[in-house]
């Protein structure tokens, strides 16, 4: 585990800790691989992942129908039964998932995450993958 690996998992267990009812805390890159993950196992957030990766290619052509936007999604909030669910924009290529119980406080999860991403977005950033040989 390198030393940034283990400052992300810091402050994702922080974001979960500052928060309560938060569940899991995930990251993930735009084509919906596990980058991070708290209070979660590895299975479950991988599918999770996967799942964000639909979401988020959704809410960005939702988002390019917006004619003053820059066509990005920012966040997305699902309210389920027993729950919600956040995906925010955390970097070029990455994402910050929470689910969340029903009686979250929402504006204090919002402001949380922002706060999260502004303080280790360039950790939460996910280079673009290189295709063929690499000189």
């Amino acid at each position: 585990m390198t030393q940034q690996r283990f400052n992300m998992d810091w402050m994702l267990k922080d974001l979960a800790s500052s928060v309560p009812q938060i569940r899991h805390v995930i990251v993930l890159s735009s084509d919906g691989l596990r980058m991070a993950q708290h209070g979660t196992d590895t299975d479950a957030a991988d599918r999770l992942a996967a799942a964000c990766a639909g979401l988020q290619s959704l809410s960005t052509a939702v988002a390019a129908e917006f004619p003053h936007g820059d066509g990005q999604m920012r966040l997305v909030v699902i309210e389920v039964d027993g729950g919600f669910f956040y995906l925010m924009a955390a970097g070029a290529g990455a994402f910050l998932a929470v689910l969340a119980d029903d009686d979250v406080d929402a504006g204090l999860m919002g402001h949380r995450m922002r706060d999260l991403v502004a303080r280790i977005g360039e950790h939460l950033t996910s280079p673009p993958r290189v295709t063929g040989p690499v000189a």
